[in-house]
């Protein structure tokens, strides 16, 4: 398998896992949080989502972005079904853009965020996103576990 397919499966099953959290949370839950500094449930996932957006927008830009104007922003809170339904599109442009990339791509090109601290190749770069999203997928998995919620079986 080819370093792009095996990123894309990589993509598509943090997603899956992420999918199964979030929709397992119970709608009544949705705005809890840990303590007064945290984002809740759905600003949580809502930051996944419009930060994959932000990446994408990065990764074309091949570098940081001078000023950001988020789809997202002042979009009202619901449920999750909204929240994904909203950023499928965004999802799917991204998905499409990687499947543009060549396998010298992912250590040709350099994505410059040396503003927040690295400068990383394409590949690099793909994973790191990934990786965001794995991070505040266990996140949530922790908040579910600390509000006494029943969790999901993300390892099938």
């Amino acid at each position: 398998m080819h370093s792009i397919n095996l990123i894309l499966l990589n993509f598509n099953e943090v997603r899956r896992r992420s999918r199964k959290v979030w929709t397992s949370i119970p709608q009544e839950k949705l705005n809890w949080k840990p303590d007064d500094e945290a984002m809740t449930c759905l600003e949580m996932i809502r930051h996944v989502l419009e930060s994959e957006h932000y990446y994408h927008l990065a990764i074309q830009n091949r570098g940081s972005l001078e000023v950001f104007n988020s789809p997202f922003e002042n979009r009202p809170f619901s449920t999750v079904d909204a929240e994904l339904e909203f950023a499928e599109p965004f999802r799917n442009q991204f998905i499409e853009t990687i499947q543009t990339f060549s396998e010298e791509d992912l250590s040709s090109i350099t994505i410059d965020r040396s503003d927040t601290g690295y400068i990383r190749s394409l590949g690099d770069m793909l994973l790191r996103v990934a990786y965001h999203e794995s991070i505040h997928t266990g996140q949530l998995l922790d908040y579910l576990r600390t509000a006494g919620i029943p969790r999901v079986n993300i390892w099938d």
